[in-house]
């Protein structure tokens, strides 16, 4: 994914974001979980970093700043909400979902 996502508020064509289900809130749901399963990731990505830094044997008095921490931290807060990353690759279509047919 090469495109910028911007991390501000942008008005929806909500017409647009049901065409490819036909329902507007069958769309917001395949973006939610995509969007929870994002912030997941990312949640587990950056605690998988940050445990490089952690030390057992630390107190609430022995702990520092560490710069590159603090960097980290920074770089995880920038990227742009799970949400808005959902929205983006729903609207090109790299979302794979399935519905359940009545039938079935």
């Amino acid at each position: 994914m090469d495109r910028q996502i911007f991390n501000n508020t942008e008005t929806r064509n909500l017409a647009e974001l049901a065409k490819p289900t036909g329902n507007i809130y069958e769309s917001v749901m395949i973006m939610a979980k995509r969007a929870n399963q994002i912030s997941a990731s990312v949640k587990q990505e950056l605690s998988h970093k940050l445990e490089e830094f952690s030390s057992y044997a630390d107190t609430l008095e022995e702990t520092f700043e560490n710069k590159e921490q603090i960097e980290i931290s920074k770089h995880y807060e920038r990227l742009p909400k799970p949400t808005l990353v959902a929205i983006d690759e729903f609207r090109h279509n790299e979302i794979v979902y399935r519905t359940v047919s009545e039938n079935a």
